[in-house]
């Protein structure tokens, strides 16, 4: 039986997503995003930062990002939590039933929001630094004025600071509408976490010393992207999955997916910069130029490189495929019969995506 997704509210929030099939990619990325919007004013709530700190934050924090990072953790959280569900429940009709029985021990999927929340806080605080003066010096970003120019570099680099430390907090603080921390999830989120959110801060320090070099290789750019973009992407596929109760071979094939998923986000953003113009990105077209990056179109060219980005995809795909237990998609990637489908539907959206 096929259940729409719906707004419906439980003293926790959302009727968790993964509990029921969803009738187009388009209704779970939104179901997600009011559930994310929703938990970033509990969090700012909670935090009780002063001005103007709290509305740098959330500014940066609600502005119109596509949210790739927690759309991961939601689809990995859904896929995993499906497919594991198919393997051992018998068939059940009575929907009613199964989701009064779920929600009254929901504290996975609340672990899930909170492992979206994480995610999502230290992309930004990535984001409103890089964007400072002393590292890229740009002046939009999701389609609006950056942080240092809406408010002052100081309050951006405050802004940063503290959406970094909130990243890890959320993971075990004592917040309204959500459920009591899982400590064995948490500890587990933690591990996965902690190390890539240090391998993405390297790799943007081994980006900036690729820009003084004439010139690089591909393998040594593919490793400073792995950390830089695809790090963080590894976390948020891996979480979503533990907080479903992924199994080994379950978190192996995430990370394995991941890591291709991750490397063909940057191929593409690359791409992207010299095909797309300012107004459809959200930030500045053509700035890896005007900063003379090492990127994938100047050592490929942008056909080659759009076809590397697709063959990354494709190998993406392929490593979470068989443990999924899911069928292939049909052609309209928006007419998906069965939730296990949340993360290669995700891997279409994706690979469909102008910005």
């Amino acid at each position: 039986m096929t259940v729409s997704l719906t707004s419906s509210t439980t003293s926790t929030g959302f009727i968790p997503s993964n509990f029921v099939s969803f009738q187009s990619t388009e209704q779970f990325h939104g179901a997600v995003r009011e559930q994310l919007a929703q938990d970033i004013e509990v969090l700012f709530d909670y935090a009780k930062l002063p001005s103007p700190l709290v509305d740098a934050c959330r500014y940066v924090m609600t502005g119109q990002g596509k949210l790739v990072r927690p759309l991961m953790v939601a689809s990995a959280f859904a896929s995993i939590n499906s497919s594991n569900n198919a393997r051992t429940d018998e068939p059940n009709d009575d929907i009613d039933a199964d989701l009064d029985a779920l929600l009254e021990n929901d504290s996975d999927y609340d672990m899930s929001r909170r492992a979206a929340l994480a995610v999502e806080l230290l992309h930004t605080y990535s984001l409103v630094h890089d964007d400072l003066p002393c590292m890229d010096d740009d002046e939009l970003r999701r389609g609006q004025p950056t942080a240092h120019i809406a408010f002052d570099e100081s309050t951006a680099l405050l802004a940063g600071d503290v959406l970094q430390t909130l990243a890890f907090e959320v993971l075990t603080a004592e917040m309204p509408t959500f459920a009591p921390f899982n400590a064995n999830i948490a500890s587990q989120l933690m591990a996965i976490f902690a190390p890539r959110a240090r391998r993405m801060v390297s790799g943007q320090m081994l980006d900036l010393n690729a820009e003084a070099s004439t010139s690089i290789a591909q393998d040594d750019l593919e490793a400073i992207h792995r950390d830089k973009t695809g790090a963080l992407i590894e976390a948020a596929m891996l979480m979503g999955g533990i907080c479903a109760g992924a199994t080994a071979p379950q978190r192996m094939a995430l990370q394995e997916c991941a890591q291709h998923i991750g490397l063909a986000f940057q191929v593409q953003d690359d791409v992207l910069d010299v095909t797309m113009t300012t107004d459809t990105l959200g930030k500045p077209a053509g700035s890896d130029e005007k900063l003379d990056k090492s990127t994938y179109v100047k050592l490929m060219g942008v056909d080659d490189a759009t076809s590397y980005a697709q063959s990354l995809f494709n190998e993406g795909r392929a490593a979470i495929s068989h443990e999924l237990n899911s069928r292939e998609l049909s052609d309209n990637e928006d007419n998906i019969g069965t939730a296990n489908d949340a993360l290669l539907a995700l891997i279409e959206w994706l690979w469909s995506r102008k910005k």
